[in-house]
């Protein structure tokens, strides 16, 4: 048996069910249930609406030359920033929406973990189910007659496409799970990072996650087409790792659930003044008319 027919789904089972697991786990040792992931799921699947189509926009714009492109040396690394920047912008723009906006009870570190879980984790969940779908899709192509299913002009790149899924390597084949390892610690830290807005009360660290995003993409496209996918898996992880230090590094104590609150001083009875006498004569006049 092929162990591609294992490892090709088991890379989509892997996708999805990492981000469950690491929401589960956050959850229960926050104690915050799954309002915040499920909000943070919904801030990346919004920031999604708008991304997707600026970024086809500005490829429109580049290829019908309202913006100047760069020299042909130069390509390659613009192309890297401009997708990484538009993914900066439109989803921390979007995380900083929903902390100010949706998320305001979100103020400490550890729901901001689980906010980040959701949005780094519904995009795994995504890409996971394309990548099951892929699988179904291309294990009814792998012995069909292509050319009585796709159009003449496709179809060599339907062949190629089909060959290239079947002769990969096994390990190949795990890429895009182990690269989720390193994408949700991204958003762990960003969704950290976004926070210090709201505790610090600087707008400035906005930007930090910007770049920090920006960066992280631009290294991807980069490398993965200059140095391939081995390279480029290499330098997420190690961003991946750097992810988790900030995550760290900007950890502040949660508040304690048990923490008594401060109540009133409790008045002592010593200190209690006598009623003045006019009241007492009053008390006892009324004593005496009662029953008359």
């Amino acid at each position: 048996m092929d162990l591609l027919y294992i490892t090709h789904p088991l890379n989509g089972i892997i996708m999805i069910l990492l981000p469950v697991a690491l929401a589960v786990y956050l959850t229960r040792h926050f104690k915050t249930g799954w309002k915040l992931f499920l909000i943070g799921a919904a801030t990346f699947v919004l920031s999604q609406l708008g991304h997707i189509p600026f970024n086809y926009l500005l490829s429109q714009l580049f290829q019908r030359g309202v913006l100047p492109t760069p020299p042909e040396q130069y390509e390659l690394i613009f192309r890297a920033v401009i997708l990484g920047l538009s993914a900066g912008l439109w989803e921390e723009a979007s995380r900083y929406a929903s902390y100010r906006w949706w998320a305001k009870d979100a103020r400490t570190w550890g729901k901001a973990l689980v906010f980040g879980s959701g949005h780094g984790g519904i995009e795994a969940i995504i890409l996971g189910l394309l990548v099951m779908i892929t699988f179904i899709q291309m294990v009814g192509l792998r012995n069909m007659d292509l050319s009585t299913v796709i159009p003449p002009e496709q179809l060599t790149t339907a062949q190629q496409q089909v060959e290239i899924y079947w002769n990969l390597s096994w390990y190949d084949s795990l890429l895009g799970s182990i690269e989720r390892v390193s994408t949700l610690a991204f958003h762990l830290s960003a969704s950290v990072i976004v926070l210090q807005c709201f505790i610090r009360k600087q707008i400035r660290w906005l930007g930090f996650a910007i770049l920090w995003h920006t960066l992280i993409n631009a290294v991807a496209v980069y490398s993965i087409e200059t140095w391939g996918a081995y390279v480029a898996e290499g330098l997420i992880g190690v961003l991946g790792l750097a992810s988790i230090a900030i995550i760290f590094i900007l950890k502040t104590p949660e508040p304690d659930p048990h923490e008594k609150q401060d109540l009133p001083p409790v008045m002592d009875a010593g200190s209690l003044k006598p009623a003045p006498e006019s009241i007492e004569e009053d008390a006892e006049l009324l004593e005496k008319t009662r029953y008359n």
